[in-house]
Formats: C-alpha cells, sequence, structure tokens
C-alpha cells in the first residue's frame, strides 16, 4: 500500500457551543486540528496508509492529540515529543452575514520551536510514497521553513511525489515573506493546490473577472491562474477550489484542475455550512486518494470536491466520511435522504 507523510502543527481548538460569540461563551469545546493532521485523517477514513509528522509535548495535552490521531487510524509512530506547549486556535462560527472567526495563540509552541536534528527524514520517508505540507507549515517561522526544506530534499531524492497546499494566512506572515519562502519551497513540488485568493496572495497572480467576495467566478481567468502557476514552478498538475460565498452560512463549492494537458472543472454544490474548517484540507485529501488509486484526472477532481462538499457537514476539522459516501455523492446522489 502507497504510504502518505505529512508534516505540520496540530493545534487545540478551543470553540463556543453553536453559534455563540467568543464574549458570550461560558464553556469552549477542546478538539483537534491543523491543516496536514486533518489531511492525513481524511486519508485513513479513505483507507489509505497516513503518517503525520509533528513535535508535540510530552505532557497529558501533547499526549491526547497522539491519542487523538491514533483514534482515526493515522500512525503516529514518527511524532517527536519535546517543548513546552502546544499550539491553541480559537474558533467563533459565523452565522448569516457575520464571518466566523479565528484567534491563533500558537507562538512558542513545539513544533515552531522545533530544530532541523529533531527530523529524521530519510527514515521518516522509507517506504513512502507521497509527501504533503502546506503554506501553513513554513509560517511558523525560519526555523520550520528550513525543517521544510530539508523535508523537500529528502522526498525528491527518494522519489516521492510531493504536494503543496498554499494555504496562505495572512495572521502568521505577509504576503511579501510568504512569497519569498514559498517560492524557494515550492519548486520541489508535483501538486499545487490553491484557493481562489492564494496566487494572488503569494505570487500576484490574479484570476481575470473573478471576485471571490461577490461570487463571481470566472472559469477561463482561473485556467490562465493554473497555467501561470505551471510555468513559473513546473508542476505537473494545479488544483484551485473555487468557492462562492453567499453567507457564512451557504456557499456553492467546486473545483478545477490542470493536468498539464487538460482543464477540468467539477459539478457545483450547493452547500449548507454545519463547519467549513478543513474543507480545503479535505480536498487535498481527496487528491491524493485519486491519485494513488489511479482514478483519471476527471474522476480524481470529482472525487475530492464531494469529498470536500461533505466536509462542511461534518463537525470539527477532521473529514469523518468514507470512500462509498463520497463515491455516492460524486455519482449523482445529494439527496441527503435517511439511509435505513
Amino acid at each position: 500500500m502507497n504510504k502518505i507523510i505529512t508534516f505540520g502543527e496540530i493545534m487545540l481548538r478551543l470553540a463556543p457551543a453553536g453559534y455563540y460569540r467568543f464574549t458570550q461563551a461560558a464553556t469552549f469545546q477542546a478538539t483537534f486540528g491543523g491543516g496536514e493532521a486533518n489531511v492525513a485523517v481524511a486519508l485513513a477514513n479513505f483507507g489509505m496508509d497516513a503518517a503525520f509528522v509533528t513535535k508535540l509535548p510530552k505532557h497529558e495535552i501533547g499526549q491526547a492529540a497522539v491519542n487523538n490521531l491514533r483514534q482515526f487510524g493515522v500512525d503516529t509512530s514518527k511524532i517527536v515529543r519535546g517543548g513546552g506547549r502546544i499550539g491553541v486556535y480559537y474558533l467563533e462560527k459565523g452565522a448569516s452575514q457575520r464571518p466566523s472567526k479565528v484567534i491563533y495563540d500558537r507562538a512558542g509552541s513545539a513544533i515552531a520551536t522545533a530544530a532541523a536534528v529533531d527530523f529524521d527524514w530519510n527514515a521518516i520517508f522509507d517506504g513512502a510514497s507521497w509527501f504533503h505540507f502546506t503554506g501553513i507549515t513554513p509560517a511558523l517561522g525560519e526555523n520550520v521553513s528550513a525543517i521544510c526544506l530539508d523535508a523537500l530534499k529528502a522526498a525528491k531524492a527518494k522519489g516521492l511525489t510531493v504536494s503543496c497546499d498554499l494555504n496562505y494566512r495572512k495572521n502568521l506572515w505577509s504576503r511579501e515573506k510568504a512569497g519569498e519562502v514559498m517560492g524557494g519551497l515550492l519548486k520541489y513540488a508535483d501538486l499545487c493546490i490553491a484557493n481562489e485568493e492564494d496566487a494572488a496572495d503569494v505570487f500576484g497572480i490574479h484570476a481575470k473577472n473573478s471576485d471571490v467576495s461577490s461570487g463571481k467566478i470566472n472559469h477561463d481567468g482561473y485556467k490562465e491562474v493554473a497555467a501561470a502557476l505551471v510555468e513559473r514552478f513546473g508542476f505537473k498538475q494545479v488544483a484551485i477550489t473555487l468557492r462562492e460565498s453567499i453567507s457564512a452560512n451557504d456557499n456553492n463549492w467546486a473545483a478545477m484542475l490542470f493536468d498539464g494537458k487538460d482543464f477540468f472543472f467539477s459539478r457545483k454544490y450547493a452547500v449548507r455550512i454545519v463547519d467549513r474548517v478543513g474543507g480545503g484540507d479535505s480536498f487535498g485529501a481527496g487528491l491524493i486518494y485519486g491519485a494513488l488509486n489511479g482514478l483519471s484526472s476527471a474522476d480524481t477532481l470529482e472525487f475530492a470536491v464531494a469529498a470536500s462538499c461533505l466536509k462542511h457537514s461534518v463537525e470539527g476539522d477532521f473529514n469523518l466520511v468514507s470512500v462509498e459516501e463520497v463515491k455516492k455523492l460524486a455519482g449523482g446522489d445529494a439527496s441527503g435522504r435517511v439511509q435505513r
């Protein structure tokens, strides 16, 4: 079986119940999540051999994060233990025209203070075929971006396929810094995943005649974005999610995939959102699943979009759906009828 390695930060997620605001909440629900961890969990739920690599403190909260990943079948044997704290993020769910809000408390976390000597990438990649990371991880600090570069060099030396989700976070670094660092790292990637805004924010590549805030999507503009990314970095594939935001509760959800020869656009789903955090990660996991299971470019895209559509109906960061559920939706059954 193909083994997938993901590398990044898993955080403690604290969220008020329902649609309570931070200033209203008397209690916060504690779960775990983070971009690359979300991908590993989704792949494990698809029956894939997925391992998550990070650094976590040895105390009980760090162990709770490890246990949570194990619960969903993720290989945690390559997690390094040490450091003083686990990163935290607070999530306030938006509703109607009020957007969701995230507050980070992750400075000085175990992974943010990690050193290159913490990770033996040759050993970590032994027997693996795929490596996945996001633009969130190198944003944690110069030391972590250097660790990412070490990982990428080792991955390519061992012949692994590399995927990267740009995942620009303005709360972590500037556009200029993101462009500088990611420009150096992405030359090792085979598959680039982005949303409507990432390519513009990080590399100044804009989709013509599109406005994500108003929900206006121009397909030809995104073809040009994908082709420009391939020309600049030599990617074998570029995938772009296309979210039309009607409100915090209702989005239209679709994506495109450029495989170096042809452009593919998925069907569009009208999504009533339960929890949108991890939606892009579930899309990335779907792309990896399709590629490693021999699906065509078109079928891989439809699988990934259906998987991420379903994620919007699941509480928490993790996409806890099966291959059968994804294939049923991708096959056209979007009724949501009770299964008896």
